[in-house]
């Protein structure tokens, strides 16, 4: 009995691709947000005084951050990803640039 491959560029059909294309949008999404909340919104709330920018970058990012892990799942199943792959894309959610570097090792693996 043959074990399943994971997919590699070259090979995957067009729903495939669209996932695929799915998931960069929304961990871009979600990255920019996070970036957002990080580099703005909180430096104004806790240095300046000003929580109104963390009352609405907030929400935003905390449907941004659920809707990358649905996605995130969503694609594993299209899509034979590597092992590390679902597990690499949660954390790199709950890190700074972390959906921008997961992003280009998945690309970076199914090239291979």
């Amino acid at each position: 009995m043959s074990q399943a491959q994971p997919s590699t560029l070259s090979t995957l059909t067009k729903q495939q691709n669209a996932a695929l294309r799915n998931l960069t949008i929304m961990g871009y999404l979600e990255g920019t947000s996070f970036l957002l909340l990080l580099g703005i919104a909180m430096p104004l709330k806790y240095m300046l005084g000003m929580p109104e920018a963390v009352s609405y970058i907030g929400p935003v990012h905390g449907v941004l951050f659920v809707a990358y892990i649905m996605v995130l799942i969503i694609t594993a199943g299209r899509i034979k990803l590597p092992l590390w792959a679902l597990p690499a894309g949660v954390l790199g959610s709950f890190l700074p640039f972390g959906p921008f570097v997961f992003d280009h090792l998945l690309k970076k693996r199914l090239r291979d």
